[in-house]
């Protein structure tokens, strides 16, 4: 049996962060340790980017201080999820090897001096990438205070390199087979694109105008691929040595390089990097959207490998959290699945490109309020934990998204460059949140008989598999709400005929769509009920074959903006906020899902994780929510009777 998160929780929930050490005097790990325990952090993670340090010149290994930090950490009850460094090579590598460094669409080399600088397809690179990770494990593996191991970091790299090409050919060969079967899946017909020989394919580098969009398609598959190549080949070495010890790598949510569905199938534990804006007034619900569909990638509980505890330094304006918010969305995490809290990073930086992102140590050291807040974050997570660990947040609704689908209607030649697909999810994710409605994610082709409701905010492209299997999820009882431009393409990207799946229009009540009618920015169309957003859709029904709700004016007049026929929605347009608030929950409702409460105050979302009921305030001032009957209050060792109030951005753990 593969061994998981559990294995390395121990019935606690871990707290913690990265741990960069090598940036500091030795005589300050001591400092550090100290305010380790008095934080009450169980679990740092090393060597992310220690490759330098490792190996400061080709093949040497220089493991004297990480022996050190290992054991202090060890002798002070602190476990370790030990990364391997492979993220950020040294400059010798680029220096004496220019083959492992990238090239992006137009030719330019990505030199080192920031991070990620590696091509995935460089044999050199995971050359030298699997020697320092064989040394790391065999050193360590069988360290007592090794819990975890963490590959690499944030996986983010493209590149359009020759050696790169090469591999993207190799990985069409086995694809497609043959070029006829190539020239037929990327429509080469078209301005006059049909290949002779595979030297001559290459991947969708700087072209006059629009690339091939089926070939950009598979540059992505590709990339995933070549990025997941490297990690379980890590991931393998690793496991040789310590068989028994998880192994994760870190996703950035909704990053458009990685398929996400594939990726966390081959991780013991599937672990996310969540960054919301605080002076975002939706970073809350950003921040559960991603917390949704990492505990769906995992399929149970799941790492929050990062946050941030203040600000961060990539924005334009970077504002810190104000007092409450970091505590509020690690438990907002925590309600939504996470048995691992952790941050970047344990001590703020005083040199490099991120000394002014923050740490759980910042500037102001342990009298500063980021710290003392972290002190207070790490006392109660300490006390719920063996009460929390292991427990299962539940859904009766599924968000279905596929990165398939998303990277084949991003390309740049669609009807309107508005429409994108993060911020659908968004928006669809939001209308359920805001009503209070707990929901996983889904890929299309996953079973999904367990779900009273399903919504597809957009699933531009999808394959015959998946198609058959939401015909079934219908004819089994379930509901289905499918949003525009849905079921437009099939697996190769070829736009199907009709403009939609005939089986969709079928299911829906559609004879035909006549034309897509995008809006501009700013414009709405008017609908009967609410005004609609974004998109439009010429769309005649079949006679009394469904119920819709009419576009009102304009071109569209009468035409229908939503179609229902039975279980299966069809919504044209993206209504506005409170519209499709309205409209999704009132679906819900008639699918038998409810909130987990009755008559939430604005702004209080209350999650159930087993036997706990979560309560988060998101707002700035107190409010009182109503809790029939008599409750155990788990951070503040209280009974409450009925209601219970909760602070500015306050938190509450009820036990009945």
């Amino acid at each position: 049996m593969r061994p998981a998160l559990a294995d390395a929780t121990r019935g606690r929930v871990l707290f913690g962060g990265d741990y960069n050490p090598e940036q500091w005097p030795e005589e300050t790990w001591r400092e550090d340790v100290r305010l380790m325990k008095r934080a009450r952090v169980n679990s740092v993670t090393l060597g992310v980017f220690a490759w330098s340090e490792l190996e400061p010149v080709p093949g040497a290994r220089e493991f004297g201080r990480l022996d050190r930090l290992m054991d202090l950490l060890h002798d002070h009850g602190i476990g370790v999820v030990l990364a391997t460094p492979t993220s950020s090579p040294p400059p010798w590598m680029g220096r004496l090897h220019p083959d492992t460094l990238p090239r992006d669409a137009d030719g330019h080399v990505e030199w080192w001096g920031g991070r990620q600088h590696f091509s995935h397809s460089s044999t050199t690179y995971r050359r030298h990438a699997a020697a320092i990770t064989e040394d790391l494990a065999a050193r360590y593996g069988s360290h007592p205070a090794l819990t975890m191991w963490h590959i690499n970091n944030e996986y983010c790299t493209f590149d359009y390199g020759d050696e790169a090409a090469a591999a993207f050919r190799r990985w069409l060969r086995a694809r497609y087979g043959s070029l006829d079967a190539l020239n037929s899946a990327w429509g080469t017909a078209f301005w006059s694109q049909g290949y002779d020989t595979w030297d001559g394919v290459l991947p969708p580098r700087r072209a006059h105008y629009l690339n091939n969009p089926t070939q950009v398609l598979d540059f992505r598959r590709f990339t995933s691929d070549m990025l997941l190549e490297c990690f379980t080949a890590e991931r393998d070495i690793v496991r040789r040595h310590s068989p028994h010890v998880p192994v994760t790598t870190n996703f950035m949510p909704l990053w458009t390089g990685q398929d996400g569905w594939r990726w966390a199938l081959e991780e013991d534990v599937v672990s996310v990097d969540l960054y919301p804006d605080p002076s975002d007034p939706l970073g809350a619900q950003r921040g559960a959207l991603v917390q949704d569909l990492t505990r769906s990638q995992a399929r149970g509980p799941w790492m929050l490998m990062e946050q941030a505890a203040g600000p961060v330094n990539w924005r334009g304006v970077n504002r810190p959290k104000p007092r409450g918010l970091n505590r509020l969305w690690s438990f907002q995490a925590v309600a939504r699945g996470a048995d691992a809290v952790c941050y970047f990073q344990w001590r703020q930086s005083r040199q490099g490109a991120e000394k002014f992102h923050s740490g759980m140590v910042s500037h102001a050291g342990e009298q500063g309020r980021t710290f003392r807040e972290i002190e207070v974050i790490g006392a109660e997570l300490a006390r719920l934990g063996d009460q929390v660990a292991g427990g299962r947040t539940t859904a009766d609704i599924a968000v279905l998204h596929d990165w398939h689908s998303w990277w084949a209607g991003d390309h740049a030649g669609r009807p309107s460059t508005l429409v994108d697909l993060p911020e659908l999810l968004t928006a669809w994710h939001r209308a359920l949140w805001e009503a209070h409605l707990t929901t996983d994610f889904a890929h299309p082709e996953h079973d999904l008989s367990r779900y009273r409701l399903v919504v597809a905010p957009q699933l531009y492209l999808l394959t015959d598999t998946a198609v058959d299997n939401l015909l079934g999820y219908v004819r089994g009882g379930g509901t289905l709400v499918c949003g525009f431009l849905t079921g437009v393409a099939d697996g190769d990207d070829r736009i199907r005929a009709g403009g939609m799946d005939a089986r969709l229009r079928e299911l829906f009540g559609i004879r035909t769509l006549h034309e897509w009618w995008p809006l501009p920015a700013g414009e709405t169309v008017a609908c009967a009920g609410f005004r609609g957003t974004l998109w439009s859709e010429e769309i005649e029904p079949v006679p009394g074959a469904a119920e819709t709700v009419p576009y009102q004016g304009g071109e569209l007049d009468g035409l229908p903006a939503v179609l229902r026929r039975g279980r299966a929605w069809y919504v044209s347009t993206l209504p506005e906020p409170e519209a499709l608030r309205a409209l999704l929950a009132g679906i819900a409702a008639d699918a038998g899902v409810r909130p987990v409460l009755d008559g939430l105050p604005a702004g209080v979302e209350a999650v159930r994780r087993g036997e706990l009921l979560f309560l988060l305030n998101h707002g700035r001032e107190p409010v009182t929510v109503r809790v029939p009957g008599t409750h155990r209050e788990l951070l503040g060792a209280s009974t409450v009777t009925d209601t219970v109030t909760l602070g500015r951005y306050g938190v509450a753990v009820l036990r009945s």
